[in-house]
């Protein structure tokens, strides 16, 4: 398999940075870029009194077809001088309607490219994205971090095991990528030995790649903090690692929306980009 249509959802100006990461990863791949521009109409029926109703969602969707129009025009200002394929496309949808309408284009793109959907200059939409990408359209995502994405970004790829589906889903969406690396680290953390794999964590999975061409090793780690993602992001810095692959969601959004849980742990805290897939 091959990266050969790479998609980008943008919602706002600040997330250019990952329009930058895409066309990047597009050039190296010799892949199309599909730029989606979203104006979100943030009303909803019947948060307003009747009389004032036609006026608020009006000006809310007259204010979204705006934000998409003017990205649209920023996008293909930014990307007329790359020597890469490229399309962009913009539309407008109310907030409850943006799985529908992003599952539907990530459903044929090969990978999704987005910023970190928390902290900082996060999009407000940004997490509703991400979550549609990967739930409706089946697509993996790779989430570029605030520093950015470098050409060489999966040199070295930790591989996040834990003998789910999302974790096997993640790592063949990933393939390209770990063939080409430099090093894999298959990380598995406090294995049960009543599992599957029971005796020889991370086993199967290292044959596998290897037969493929990786140049992949096991490591079995005793859970020494608290949460998953802690214990990987402590891992990316003591082998210096430049990439995380990881199944996202094994539980339910809602419950690590409230509860909390390693994908949106990592997708508030990675340094280095991660590539989630279920």
């Amino acid at each position: 398999m091959a990266y050969k249509t790479i998609l980008t959802v943008l919602a706002g100006e600040s997330q250019l940075g990952q329009l930058d990461a895409a066309a990047m990863l597009a050039r190296r791949e010799d892949a199309h870029l599909e730029v989606f521009c979203l104006g979100v109409d943030h009303t909803q029926t019947g948060y307003y009194y009747a009389g004032a109703s036609a006026y608020v969602f009006q000006e809310s969707i007259d204010r979204a077809m705006e934000t998409a129009s003017r990205l649209e025009k920023t996008v293909r200002d930014r990307l007329k001088g790359e020597a890469i394929r490229w399309s962009v496309e913009s539309a407008v949808a109310q907030i409850g309607g943006i799985s529908s309408l992003i599952g539907m284009r990530a459903r044929f793109a090969d990978l999704a490219v987005q910023a970190k959907p928390y902290g900082r200059g996060a999009a407000a939409e940004a997490e509703a994205v991400v979550e549609a990408a990967m739930f409706e359209g089946s697509c993996p995502v790779l989430i570029v971090p605030e520093s950015g994405l470098p050409e060489d970004f999966d040199r070295r790829v930790i591989v996040g095991w834990n003998q789910s589906n999302e974790a096997l889903e993640a790592v063949r969406r990933a393939l390209p990528m770990l063939v080409r690396a430099e090093a894999v680290e298959i990380t598995v953390i406090d294995p049960s030995p009543r599992a599957a794999e029971r005796s020889d964590p991370g086993g199967p999975l290292c044959q596998w790649l290897t037969r493929h061409g990786a140049r992949a090793e096991i490591a079995v780690l005793a859970r020494t903090m608290p949460r998953i993602s802690e214990i990987l992001n402590r891992r990316v810095l003591e082998t210096g690692a430049s990439m995380v692959v990881m199944g996202a969601y094994g539980h339910s959004r809602f419950r690590e929306a409230i509860l909390g849980g390693a994908t949106r742990n990592m997708l508030e805290n990675a340094t280095v980009p991660v590539l989630m897939a279920r």
